[in-house]
């Protein structure tokens, strides 16, 4: 425990460095992300999420296609609905969206957030909350999908699947 508090400790201050953060006029500091970061962000989720998993004695896990694309869905439909849930606004569960998408692995679950925070602060957030952690720290999940959503104002709707 002691260990995956302190990967956490040091991956959330690396989030606090990192260059795309402003804040707006009312105070509330927003994360922004540029397209261009797609693939530096997911792989610094899952390499961080890896190594939370390894202080634990879970496997590492890797990225699936298939899972980044249900998750992508999820965040844009989250956005539009305007509420972080997990069923979409077809009724649609976490599983019905990863089979949607072809992947055929046991799914194990979703994580999602409405945040205005990057995605290792998120993270933590994550790792705090009983439930969540579960989802993420499942010895038997080997792959994760993750993407989000960014809305104009800043707002982003994070959703993190995982399967076997």
């Amino acid at each position: 425990m002691r260990a995956i508090l302190l990967a956490l400790a040091a991956a959330t201050t690396l989030a606090a460095c990192e260059s795309g953060t402003t804040t707006t006029g009312n105070g509330v500091r927003v994360y922004r992300i540029s397209a261009a970061k797609t693939s530096t962000i997911q792989y610094r989720m899952l390499d961080s999420v890896n190594e939370l998993r390894a202080a634990a004695g879970a496997g590492p896990m890797q990225l699936n296609s298939k899972l980044n694309a249900a998750a992508a869905t999820h965040a844009k439909d989250m956005s539009v609905q305007n509420r972080p849930w997990h069923f979409g606004s077809d009724g649609s569960s976490p599983l019905d969206r990863a089979r949607r998408v072809g992947f055929t692995g046991t799914y194990l679950g979703e994580t999602i957030s409405e945040t205005f925070e990057s995605e290792l602060q998120t993270l933590s957030a994550w790792m705090a909350d009983p439930n969540t952690r579960r989802i993420i720290m499942d010895p038997r999940g080997r792959n994760m999908g993750f993407s989000w959503h960014q809305e104009r104002n800043g707002k982003i709707w994070w959703v993190l699947e995982v399967g076997t």
